[in-house]
């Protein structure tokens, strides 16, 4: 029996929830899912792809009130420190010149790799994403081999 069905959430940490969903929106492009307020400091905030419905992205603002003081400190300290997540993309080249256009900050320019193109951003907290435009070979392989949007 299979436990897990498919991804459905993927946890990014930001101090600044408000901030946070200004830059994914409206410089990325994607779409608020949920903005669920629980209590003071504590609000389920998820965006995702025009269209697509999972995986969401939750922009997660660790809080004392569910962490305690000093795991908050620690969650608070890490941001920024995961490896990419993987944007996938038709033209790598077009959209890293639209999301230059919005000020997004690319630490890379499209380039050229043995699995496709690929250029790497990040959002105002250092949390590193990458676009990636799959290699012709990729785009073509049987569906459960195939490379998708990781967001």
């Amino acid at each position: 029996m299979n436990v897990m069905t498919h991804l459905a959430i993927i946890s990014i940490l930001v101090p600044d929830q408000d901030e946070a969903l200004r830059f994914y929106t409206e410089k990325l492009g994607l779409e608020k899912r949920a903005d669920i307020k629980y209590g003071p400091g504590l609000r389920w905030l998820t965006v995702t792809a025009k269209g697509q419905h999972k995986p969401q992205i939750a922009l997660a603002r660790p809080d004392v009130a569910l962490h305690g003081a000093s795991r908050t400190q620690e969650l608070l300290e890490r941001i920024g420190q995961s490896e990419p997540w993987i944007f996938a993309t038709d033209d790598c080249r077009k959209t890293y010149e639209q999301l230059c256009s919005r000020g997004v900050k690319f630490l890379t320019t499209p380039t050229k790799q043995i699995y496709g193109i690929e250029a790497v951003f990040e959002d105002p907290y250092g949390n590193m994403f990458m676009l990636l435009e799959p290699a012709p070979e990729i785009k073509t392989a049987p569906k459960e081999r195939k490379v998708g949007s990781a967001a």
